[in-house]
């Protein structure tokens, strides 16, 4: 009858320390720092390097010059990570805005906003420069 008492106590035992093990993993798990979506950078640096990214051949400028909002939208989708927002913003020379060239895939209200100013310079025959803003933010 004693042996038999020994077995419960270290089945007991077993399954307690399973549950403590198991707190303890889900515990670290809680507690542990979100991995950054954008590796580590910041979204400016994100903002910035996208812009360059886009301007290295010169097609920032192009699309700037041939009014083409969808395309310069379509462009930003595809270069940043999932889950930002952004709205980007063209001004001519005279800090004027180019209302045909809005960019923005959605609202940035309520979110903490990072913003990005690029100066671009334009390719063509009668080279233009513009100002771009971009605003960035985290969605959700």
């Amino acid at each position: 009858m004693i042996t038999s008492k020994k077995g419960q106590i270290k089945t007991l035992e077993a399954f307690l320390g399973v549950i403590i093990i198991f707190s303890a993993l889900t515990l670290s798990v809680m507690l542990s720092p979100q991995p950054n979506k954008n590796n580590g950078r910041s979204l400016d640096q994100v903002g910035m390097q996208t812009l360059i990214e886009l301007d290295i051949n010169g097609t920032l400028g192009k699309l700037i010059d041939e009014a083409n909002s969808a395309s310069l939208s379509e462009s930003l989708n595809v270069l940043l990570p999932l889950g930002v927002s952004y709205n980007l913003t063209v001004y001519d020379a005279q800090g004027n805005p180019l209302n045909n060239l809005t960019a923005t895939n959605g609202n940035l209200a309520g979110h903490t906003i990072e913003s990005v100013h690029y100066l671009c310079a334009s390719q063509s025959l009668k080279p233009k420069c513009y100002l771009l803003q971009l605003q960035l933010a985290l969605a959700g």
